[in-house]
Formats: C-alpha cells, structure tokens, sequence
C-alpha cells in the first residue's frame, strides 16, 4: 500500500502558516465508558499489533491516536475524530512541536485510514456533518459505534468510500490492513460491557498489554504444570526402577543363601 500524494501544492512537510491554528482546546473526555472505549481502540494496536504487511512482507509502521484533531487545510478548523488508524506513516522525533503535534495532513502526506466515531449523545452529528466532511476528505473507511443505541438500533455502521459518497457495508473488515472490528462482551479495566475492539483477519481479537502479558503467564504456568508433571512421572519411573533393584538384589541374596549363584550363565 503506498500512501496517496499530498494535497496540490503542498510538499509533506512544506505546509501552510501554522502559527494561528490552535491545536488543542482542552476540551474535557466526555464519559468513562466513551474514555475507556477509545483507548481499548488505541492501545492494544500499539503493544499487540506490528501493522500491516508491506510489499516486502515487513510490518509497515502506523499511528492510532484518540480524540486528536485532523486538520486538511490551514484555513479550516480541524475535525476530531474519537479514534483514527493511518498506515505508512511515523510520528514525527518532534512530536511537541506545534507542526507535528496534530495531525497535519500535509505533514503525514494523507488522510487517516479508518476513522471510528463514539457516540455518546444526539449532537455530535455521527451520521450528520461529521460523516460528510470525513466523505469529503476522502477517509477510505468510516465507523459509528453507537454502544447505548442513542442514534439508531444498529450499534455498528460501516461506510466506505465509493466515488465522492460513502456507502454501508455490511462487515467491520478491513482488508488491506488486515484488521477488522467486532463488537466484544467482556471485561476490560474491571468494567464489564459490550465493547468495541480490533480483530485480525481470523476474527481474533487484537489484545491489549494486559491480557497479553496474563497469557503469556497462563502459558508459562501451564508449561510449568506439564514441566512439573513430567518430573514427577520421571521421578516415579526412578522409584519403581529402584524398588526393583531391591528386589532383585534380595532374590540374588536369597539364591546364594541357598548355594545358588545368581550371576552364573
């Protein structure tokens, strides 16, 4: 996969005045479940996930962020996703400098991959303003996870970009990346809820740190258990073979008290 080129005009990393674009505005999070949420979308793909294949088979580098702004043009505010996912592209070594502490799509030299809305409540324009501006920015995959039904019945909608318009899909499938999304009942950060994860191309779950380092230690203990059981069968076999050495060594004692040479051929 090979990024798309710059917009006309604009060299990645020879952009526009910045000076007067605010990057942050300090916004709060905007619920526990919504928080949690964006970063269960983030985080295991930075410690579980080594990007998707390139042309030579080696993992491609990537960047997942939450609740960063997105900014196409200098002269236009930016739009924040909760979660994005861009591919081929490398967080800047100086990542507090304004110019590459947001998403500049001059900078990156593309748009974002997949972008993932959360909804949390009516005004946020998911299906609305915000679905066509990511359309008019050319986001090739757009999700609305609409955990508590707020805007629809349907928890998960899927667009992909056909033309100028989105169009819904019936999969979370991603196959140039190799990821997909499924909807998750379980247990994350002691909250148990039916949340949004990243799967492999099998369905898998993509898992975080922590659920990665518990089975590792899950498989540790159970090759310890059959390492342990294994012993103890050998240290068995040593019992048995030596209880018949003692008897054998009792018979011959019992021949030779009889005048008999147990060794004789």
């Amino acid at each position: 996969m090979n990024p798309p080129s710059a917009r006309p005009g604009v060299l990645a990393g020879i952009g526009p005045d910045i000076s007067a674009i605010q990057t942050e505005d300090d916004a709060p999070v905007d619920n526990i479940i919504s928080e949690k949420q964006m970063r269960l979308l983030t985080e295991p793909l930075y410690t579980s996930w080594p990007g998707p294949p390139g042309d030579d088979g080696a993992p491609l580098p990537f960047v997942a962020f939450a609740n960063v702004g997105v900014f196409t043009t200098a002269s236009e505010p930016a739009v924040v996703p909760d979660v994005f996912l861009s591919v081929e592209v490398t967080l800047h070594e100086d990542f507090h400098r304004k110019e590459h502490r947001t998403y500049f799509v001059w900078e990156f030299g593309k748009v974002p991959d997949v972008v993932i809305e959360v909804v949390s409540n009516r005004e946020g324009g998911e299906l609305g303003a915000k679905k066509s501006r990511y359309a008019r920015m050319r986001v090739p995959s757009y999700v609305v996870w609409d955990p508590e039904e707020i805007l629809s019945t349907e928890r998960l909608q899927v667009f992909e970009l056909r033309g100028v318009r989105y169009q819904r899909v019936s999969e979370a499938r991603f196959a140039d990346l190799g990821l997909g999304l499924t909807v998750w009942e379980g247990r994350f950060e002691n909250a148990t809820y039916h949340w949004l994860r990243w799967c492999d191309a099998t369905g898998a779950v993509i898992p975080t740190g922590a659920e990665r380092a518990a089975a590792m230690e899950a498989r540790a203990d159970e090759a310890k258990a059959r390492a342990d059981e294994a012993k103890a069968r050998a240290d068995e076999a040593t019992v048995r073979a030596d209880e018949a050495t003692v008897r054998a060594e009792r018979m011959a004692a019992k021949l030779r008290a009889l005048g008999i040479d147990p060794d004789a051929p």
